[in-house]
């Protein structure tokens, strides 16, 4: 491939990133519509502001296992299938959403539309079958910047479809109208990629369920990495109980199924693994686990506070400082766009001046701004609230463009895998936060922020590793194919 970047190009590998992008920006159009419609859905139907925000946690609560399986499926069938699959069929299940009635229909549906989400994790695996290393980082984070920016499509956008058309209704149609747009595109998209660029090879997973490690120690924990996907899950089952959603039998059934789910995923893992383990990995094969835990924990601040801070910030544009919906929904979309430079510019400055250190740059960033965000109080200016929204939204999209940067190197067929887990976090982050939002206060929320970035900022600092020098692959005729990282 040649080495000039050509980001604007529309042949060869920039056409598969633009299509790409594009299908993932629908996506979440789609998933993200809620946080923006939210306001109009509140007064349609008058909700409370504890229902509204109990929406806003079962928007995000599927994704989180649906980003693990998604990102085995994407390994194992290839992402145009799969990126087709879940643009269709979350299309489908959001225009039911748009047309329930009651407020259970709504959070069911609501529950059942959060799988859009996974569709991230479909072309972090095919970006890094087009781009070589040294571009990843950019490519990445053109990708994930400009496709997350259908957040900002859908805050900029559908507020006015929803007070143009159809009444109090209004919204019904504005949902329905994306997810139409989202269902004809995945169509689309399946006739017009590949999985790979002609001549190269698709690796796969030698085994399917669970992913490989290169030690027992790291078999360890990769299985305890996975309890804070489960405990995610069960805090929002205590949640919809607290409120009244499900009584304390269901709850306690949920717990049940959740623990019996974590030892059965386990007991996988570690049938997967064991036999691999006790024959002695390859040396190609090897990988430290721990740099994907730590990329874990680093994605859970970055992407968990992105999408809960976009979640909330209509209403706390309208709680806090008395402005319309519509502007608020205008404002708040200004958080997302910065998607449109800041993650690609990590992702840049990352193959520029390496992966760790821009890392600790932008959690610094995250840290000191939310921090202040902490602090603030109803009598502030808007115009300084939205300027330190602002500056923790550059340094919080950076730092997920830097974060998959580094994802693609760490083990090309596991890709799918590795992005799975990883956005998975970022989910476990957005559910943590918005769970805590619907405790506290909105300056506590920000503060936690703040604080858990500081966490993860020295996690970074002492643990991560830069990647270095090549991975290989073997291909199906047993040459070794060498990737080079840096």
């Amino acid at each position: 491939m040649e080495d000039k970047l050509t980001l604007f190009s529309f042949k060869g590998k920039y056409k598969i990133l633009h299509l790409t992008w594009f299908a993932f920006f629908m996506s979440f159009v789609v998933w993200l519509s809620l946080g923006p419609m939210m306001p109009f859905i509140r007064e349609a139907l008058s909700l409370t502001q504890q229902q509204a925000k109990i929406l806003l946690i079962l928007n995000v609560a599927i994704t989180i296992p649906s980003r693990i399986v998604v990102g085995m499926l994407v390994d194992k069938f290839g992402p145009k299938i799969m990126f087709t699959v879940i643009l269709v069929l979350g299309g489908l299940i959001s225009i039911a959403f748009a047309w329930m009635q009651t407020y259970e229909q709504l959070a069911l549906l609501r529950f059942l539309s959060g799988f859009i989400g996974a569709g991230f994790v479909v072309g972090i695996r095919l970006i890094s079958e087009w781009f070589p290393a040294k571009q990843t980082g950019v490519a990445q984070g053109v990708y994930g910047g400009w496709g997350n920016f259908g957040s900002a499509g859908a805050a900029m956008t559908l507020p006015f479809i929803a007070s143009s058309f159809g009444g109090i209704d209004g919204w019904r149609y504005a949902i329905t109208a994306a997810s139409l747009v989202a269902i004809v595109y995945g169509i689309f998209y399946y006739f017009n990629v590949s999985n790979t660029p002609k001549g190269s090879t698709y690796f796969k997973p030698k085994k399917s369920g669970a992913m490989e490690v290169s030690s027992y120690a790291d078999l360890a924990l990769y299985i305890t990495m996975n309890v804070p996907l489960y405990l995610a899950l069960s805090l929002m089952t205590w949640k919809l109980a607290d409120v009244k959603m499900i009584p304390s039998i269901v709850e306690f059934g949920i717990f049940a199924v959740l623990i019996v789910l974590f030892f059965l995923q386990a007991l996988k893992a570690w049938q997967i693994n064991i036999v691999y383990l006790k024959l002695g990995v390859p040396k190609q094969h090897r990988y430290k686990f721990k740099q994907v835990a730590l990329l874990n924990w680093a994605y859970f601040v970055t992407f968990g506070t992105e999408l809960a801070v976009v979640s909330i910030l209509a209403m706390f544009y309208v709680d806090w400082f008395g402005l319309d919906k519509i502007t608020a929904a205008l404002l708040a979309g200004v958080y997302p766009f910065l998607n449109l430079f800041a993650r690609p510019g990590g992702g840049y400055l990352s193959d520029k001046f390496g992966r760790k250190i821009i890392l600790m740059v932008t959690f610094s960033g995250i840290s000191l701004s939310f921090l202040t965000l902490g602090t603030v109080e109803q009598e502030w200016s808007i115009y300084s609230v939205i300027a330190l929204t602002i500056i923790g939204g550059i340094f919080s999209k950076a730092g997920s463009g830097a974060i998959f940067a580094m994802v693609p190197l760490i083990q090309r067929r596991l890709t799918g895998q590795i992005a799975g887990m990883t956005g998975a976090f970022g989910n476990v982050g957005a559910v943590m936060f918005l769970t805590v939002n619907s405790l506290v206060d909105y300056d506590q929320f920000f503060m936690l922020i703040g604080i858990m970035s500081g966490v993860v900022l020295m996690l970074i600092v002492v643990f991560l590793e830069e990647p270095k020098g090549h991975m290989t692959e073997v291909l199906d005729d047993g040459t070794v194919e060498v990737i080079k990282l840096n």
